[in-house]
């Protein structure tokens, strides 16, 4: 069994799994402590355990607690992620979060490095961090497109969220050759809606396909990450002028409070579940549940690629 810096708890089943080249699921957390709202974050984010574990691989639900770093968490470790003053930990919080013993939800930058650091190869989330609505002058751009950039792992999502600029996120990430595909589309997803109303790069028809990619970069020396991107099932989707509507009332409103920074996401999430009267939540633990089952095909065909 591996030997794991002393800032490291990893359960029994995810290094068993990992020893021995079993499929291996991580899982963020940022989308409990400040995504999804009470009791929603945890129910869901047991579900998706479920979800992978039906299909043979297993989950590696990462999160930091008390200033360790747990790979796999516990049934009562959820709840702590939804406690007042969690953190929203990126990649680069890691070292202050682990120095001063805080408790808090990973983002996909910080699930990503960490992953990349275990060995894990499938990420799984609802939608990344991308370039912001606005960016030209707010320069917000998430963190979690470096991190696609910088270290070779898959993630599995529904595009990027909402409140991002789908064509900025998919030049830059073009610029810094992160690998970009969608499942069985020809269109980049909208997150909310099927499509985006931007062509897709490439597409992939199979889990096998994303599979054969990652081997081939690992291959040829690439150390960019390959993004998969699958469009919310089509019974949860919301049409796309009220979807873009709801987006722009939502900002609108966290624009008029002043709202920015890391707390801008959790925000406008809320406000479009107000707005939609519940319907974004719903598409949201729609897409994250249909996100884990490909993320957990991949990483099943991976490791059949890999022998």
């Amino acid at each position: 069994m591996p030997s794991w810096p002393k800032v490291f708890d990893v359960s029994p089943k995810v290094a068993d799994a990992l020893t021995a080249g079993h499929a291996v699921v991580a899982l963020e957390t940022a989308v409990i402590s400040h995504g999804l709202p009470r009791p929603t974050g945890i129910d869901t984010a047991l579900d998706l355990e479920d979800v992978v574990r039906e299909r043979s691989a297993v989950p590696a639900t990462m999160a930091v607690i008390d200033g360790r770093i747990k790979v796999g968490l516990l049934p009562g470790e959820f709840e702590r992620l939804t406690a007042a003053g969690a953190m929203k930990i990126a990649s680069r919080d890691l070292p202050v979060a682990i120095a001063s013993s805080a408790t808090g939800g990973l983002t996909v930058s910080g699930t990503v490095a960490l992953s990349d650091f275990l060995g894990i190869k499938i990420v799984c989330t609802g939608g990344i961090g991308g370039v912001h609505l606005g960016a030209e002058h707010t320069w917000d751009v998430s963190a979690d497109l470096l991190a696609l950039s910088r270290y070779p792992v898959a993630v599995v999502c529904a595009g990027a969220k909402a409140i991002c600029d789908i064509g900025r996120t998919l030049e830059y990430l073009d610029t810094v050759g992160v690998t970009v595909v969608t499942y069985r589309t020809d269109r980049f997803p909208g997150f909310y809606t099927e499509d985006s109303g931007i062509q897709s790069p490439r597409r992939i028809a199979a889990p096998e396909d994303a599979a054969h990619i990652m081997m081939v970069k690992r291959t040829i020396g690439q150390r960019t990450g390959l993004l998969i991107a699958a469009p919310v099932p089509s019974d949860a989707a919301l049409p796309p002028l009220y979807a873009q509507d709801a987006v722009a009332q939502a900002t609108a409103q966290a624009r008029a409070t002043g709202v920015h920074g890391e707390d801008l996401t959790p925000y406008l999430l809320a406000a479009l579940n107000e707005i939609t009267g519940g319907a974004s939540l719903m598409a949201n633990v729609a897409l994250l549940r249909a996100n884990a089952v490909l993320a957990a095909e991949v990483a099943a065909a991976l490791t059949h690629v890999a022998q």
